[in-house]
């Protein structure tokens, strides 16, 4: 899934990670306990709280634990449409999950159960990625306790919400110091008129795709992703997938993992597509993005280790964050140092029947100062969730920091409306994967071969922090 975004490529082609990028401070929850612990204890704890396997070896223990945590969050997915993303596991256990789904405190009592059931296993009879495992699943059981919490009308802070459903959040800028950073552009941009105007001119256009334009351009810039993923991560032979046209949604871009290496991507035209998004959302839903995340997964994971817990993807999970981060930077991955201007520049705007001409280099002084806007998204997010503000003035906001017309500032806070604290998945997930990934300025094939150990291993966010 990719929100709908400001797209802000600067004349100078140089990389720029604008609203998307947060402050580099995390904060990241334990794997055990989350500030929500004194809500959950007010439910009936469960009549038995340990693993009663006896005789099992700690693999068949994981094995049996895995198994009911699939079938619990496929029960889960029955009290709230979108929470399962994406199940391909066993067709018996979906129906008999739909078939008599237990009540939300029964289900949180089966969370706490199966957490309990997890700490009793003995980490030093696994081996490197058993632990990971274990860790995984451990992050994903605090999640749905988390998102039952919720469910049950539960009232959480941003903070509470984030670290409790991701493991994870961003260190958020006061609103206060966005408006000083808006004050110091409003003087170094130059020209008249509105500040929006101003900026807007110092980036190359955003030309408009033709709708009759949109299938072939998205054509050829899925393909040229694909091509260069090719060239670093094998992919299974029958891997495929099926793109169509959508409208009226809250995202840009969405991708629904069919199972079986098989995807169906769909793309919103809500808003006016402009050229520069065939490639961003190509990546990032397709190659090296959500696409190739969820086939390394099932079949590193569920088929040749028979992990059945990867056959599911809840969306309110820890695993959110390493897959919204991970094809947000595989963008930056397939396309580096301004190749995806020349691709869009030479290939897909002939294609399209436009022309792209740049224009003259952006001042350092003002790169420096867009720079204090970087996590404005966060910031209207966290103020709009913690009701310190009205709809309103997080659409007035959305307009200001992020230099967006009505409609499209509309739009960013429907997704805040229906995603909530998901968005911090987005910009925090990139910067994340990022440091990992280019921690000591290692060369392309290092870069690639460590985003495939993200995309095939049980990843958590606090595997990604680079000390």
């Amino acid at each position: 899934m990719q929100m709908i975004g400001l797209t802000v490529r600067p004349f100078n082609r140089l990389a720029l990670r604008f609203s998307a990028v947060c402050g580099a401070a995390v904060m990241l929850a334990s794997c055990q306990t989350t500030p929500l612990e004194p809500a959950a204890q007010n439910a009936v704890q469960p009549e038995q709280s340990a693993d009663d396997a006896v005789g099992l070896s700690v693999q068949q223990q994981m094995n049996a634990i895995a198994e009911d945590y699939v079938k619990l969050s496929l029960e889960i997915g029955t009290k709230e449409e979108g929470y399962i993303d994406a199940y391909y596991g066993p067709a018996e256990w979906k129906t008999a999950a739909e078939a008599n789904p237990r009540g939300l405190i029964d289900l949180a009592n089966a969370v706490i159960a199966l957490e309990e059931r997890l700490d009793l296993i003995d980490d030093s009879r696994l081996d490197r990625l058993e632990k990971k495992r274990r860790a995984y699943l451990q992050g994903q059981l605090t999640a749905a306790r988390t998102r039952l919490l919720m469910l049950q009308g539960e009232t959480l802070t941003f903070r509470e919400e984030a670290l409790g459903l991701f493991g994870v959040v961003p260190d958020i800028k006061p609103l206060a110091e966005l408006e000083a950073a808006y004050k110091i552009l409003e003087e170094r941009v130059p020209g008249e008129g509105s500040l929006t105007g101003r900026i807007t001119k110092l980036f190359a256009p955003a030309t408009i795709l033709p709708k009759e334009k949109l299938q072939p351009v998205f054509d050829a810039a899925i393909a040229e992703c694909r091509r260069r993923t090719l060239q670093y991560i094998d992919l299974p032979d029958n891997e495929r997938f099926t793109m169509r046209f959508v409208n009226d949604k809250p995202w840009s871009g969405y991708n629904y993992y069919q199972g079986d290496f098989n995807s169906k991507i769909e793309i919103n035209t809500d808003l006016p597509i402009a050229i520069g998004r065939a490639v961003d959302l190509g990546c990032h839903e397709g190659y090296p993005g959500h696409h190739v995340f969820n086939m390394l997964l099932e079949k590193n994971l569920s088929k040749d280790r028979g992990w059945v817990e990867y056959q599911i993807y809840p969306l309110y999970s820890p695993q959110s964050v390493i897959a919204e981060g991970s094809a947000n930077y595989g963008i930056e991955l397939a396309f580096p140092d301004g190749q995806q201007a020349a691709y869009e520049e030479n290939v897909l705007a002939p294609l399209a029947g436009i022309s792209i001409k740049d224009g003259p280099d952006m001042a350092p002084d003002i790169a420096e100062a867009l720079s204090g806007l970087s996590g404005q998204r966060f910031a209207i997010a966290r103020a709009y969730i913690d009701k310190e503000i009205d709809r309103e003035e997080a659409i007035r906001l959305t307009m200001r920091y992020g230099f967006r017309d009505r409609k499209s500032a509309e739009q960013s806070i429907r997704f805040l409306d229906t995603y909530r604290t998901y968005v911090i998945n987005y910009g925090l997930g990139l910067e994340m994967v990022a440091k990992f990934v280019e921690a000591g300025n290692p060369d392309d094939a290092t870069k690639w071969a460590r985003m495939q150990t993200i995309l095939s291993e049980p990843t958590l966010p606090a595997d990604l922090v680079v000390q």
